[in-house]
């Protein structure tokens, strides 16, 4: 009788589960635009220095794409309980299509025009003498917006 019962248990929910599944374009719309998401462990007491640091350095880069439109948007996320968790701390870059993330050497040479060799060298230098004592990168991930219909 046990038998039965975990049976027609089991069986209930994988059709429940079956019937459950949706399907894109009908029950949900997929974004053609991504965000590209760098969640962050700042160390304790320097998040008021990491967050200078991209200001001059992470920023300016994101401005120039977005001024540009190689980019949509960009944000920067900070949590109100900064020991919790694995990050604390969330870099955001909004990307009209996935193809905007592939290479390519137009858009370099114009973000490199309005940046600069001298500034990137600098950013560059200051990133990798300073970032590494003042946190741990740990996930980056291709998010793109569903909308349910």
């Amino acid at each position: 009788m046990l038998r039965k019962y975990v049976a027609l248990v089991c069986g209930l929910f994988l059709t429940a589960t079956a019937a459950a599944d949706l399907e894109p374009w009908k029950d949900y719309e997929v974004s053609e635009g991504v965000s590209v998401v760098t969640t962050v462990r700042v160390a304790s007491n320097m998040m008021d220095a990491y967050l200078e640091g991209i200001r001059n350095t992470w920023v300016p880069g994101v401005e120039i794409n977005k001024e540009l439109g190689h980019i949509e948007d960009y944000a920067v996320f900070v949590s109100d309980l900064p020991e919790s968790g694995d990050f604390n701390l969330v870099l955001v870059v909004r990307f009209a299509a996935t193809a905007d993330l592939a290479p390519n050497k137009s858009r370099y040479e114009a973000f490199m025009r309005e940046f600069g060799e001298q500034r990137s060298e600098e950013t560059t230098e200051y990133a990798q003498r300073n970032y590494p004592a003042m946190r741990k990168i740990t996930g980056e991930y291709l998010l793109r917006e569903l909308t349910f219909k």
